[in-house]
């Protein structure tokens, strides 16, 4: 069996926002614009720290595909790419968390 990917779930964001848009939950959410995407996500970080706190394993697998999902939306909504987010996160590599949030602080 394959394995499917976050980059798989982007390519098939992709392939439906190029589509038309009753049949496509994806370009809904897009064709409502970028504030509407960023609530859903909202709304999706809420239900799974819900889940997290409930200790309910399976309702927190859920509601993280469904955050995740949402959060690719936005950043479609937004014009960033999955390789740029990836680029942020292979920088901070190099150092420790705390490291890296401490820099941060400071060049604020």
């Amino acid at each position: 069996m394959s394995r499917f990917t976050i980059h798989d779930l982007v390519a098939t964001i992709d392939a439906r926002a190029a589509s038309g848009g009753e049949a496509s939950y994806t370009r809904k959410l897009l064709d409502k614009g970028s504030e509407h995407c960023a609530k859903k996500l909202g709304e999706e970080a809420v239900e799974t720290v819900i889940a997290a706190v409930e200790n309910d394993r399976d309702h927190l697998i859920a509601e993280s595909a469904d955050l995740l999902f949402h959060l690719l939306v936005l950043l479609k909504s937004r014009g960033v790419k999955l390789d740029e987010v990836e680029a942020a996160l292979s920088q901070r590599t190099g150092m420790s968390g705390l490291e890296e949030k401490a820099a941060r602080k400071r060049d604020s």
